[in-house]
């Protein structure tokens, strides 16, 4: 056993044996188990494992995905429903799409309040979940607006979705059905710039009226455009800051004492 002190004579805590060897197994060289803890440190150039799925394996994948989630549930499941939409609506529902277990039902943009008060008064439609708006910055059709609904008694989920062309950016509203999106249409018009006809009080929610833009927009600069929002001043007597970022636009704002010319 090693003698036990600093160098100077002083005695020191013994070291405990250790319980785990550190020494390289034989089977973890390069290309061996996953679970090898170690590489040869003889091997100075060392080739990384590539594990693949051959090609024939993924037969099917796309249309296994589209159709199955283990996370899904009875709830999305609603052909009766979707019957009863086609037979009411004709050419109205335009497309009937089913990924990952839920159900997307597009719908001719003129016809969506139609849609919500037949689901509503006649399905039993009754709790819109939220509304939301994507921009799928194509040359047609945009933009989409998409409509969660939830039938509570029947435990029943469905999505509806319109598209809007950039050329027409008013989509009827449904507030009258579902007065819940009130707000959920005027966050939609003010991120994304869609209107919404015969909406009661169709303001702006987040941003001043007078602002030109619309942030959600794939458009629209991530860190804003210079001067379209003046911020308080960085200090009490300073002026307003015409832009939130300006370092980041190569500017340093004047009213800063650090950085006073």
């Amino acid at each position: 056993m090693a003698e036990n002190t600093d160098g100077h004579g002083a005695e020191t805590t013994p070291t405990p044996p250790s319980t785990v060897s550190l020494s390289p197994v034989s089977d973890a060289m390069v290309g061996g188990p996953d679970d090898a803890p170690f590489l040869d440190p003889a091997e100075q150039s060392q080739t990384l494992k590539f594990h693949f799925t051959p090609r024939s394996a993924l037969a099917g994948e796309m249309e296994r995905l589209q159709t199955e989630n283990p996370h899904a549930k009875l709830t999305w499941v609603v052909p009766k429903v979707l019957s009863a939409l086609q037979e009411e609506f004709g050419d109205a529902i335009q497309d009937v799409v089913g990924y990952a277990g839920e159900t997307t039902v597009f719908v001719e943009k003129g016809r969506i309040n139609d849609v919500c008060r037949f689901l509503h008064d006649e399905v039993g439609f009754d709790y819109l979940t939220d509304i939301g708006t994507v921009d799928r910055f194509t040359e047609d059709d945009r933009y989409e607006v998409f409509y969660n609904l939830c039938a509570l008694e029947a435990k029943k989920r469905i999505r509806l979705k319109v598209r809007v062309d950039e050329s027409d950016l008013e989509v009827p509203t449904i507030v009258d059905v579902y007065p819940g999106g009130n707000w959920h249409e005027r966050e939609a018009w003010d991120m994304m710039g869609i209107r919404f006809a015969g909406h009661p009080d169709l303001r702006r929610i987040y941003m001043p009226e007078d602002f030109e833009y619309h942030p959600l927009r794939k458009e629209f600069p991530t860190l804003g455009i210079p001067g379209s929002l003046p911020l308080p001043p960085n200090s009490p007597d300073g002026e307003l800051q015409p832009d939130p970022y300006a370092r980041a636009h190569g500017m340093i704002p004047k009213d800063l004492s650090t950085d006073a010319d």
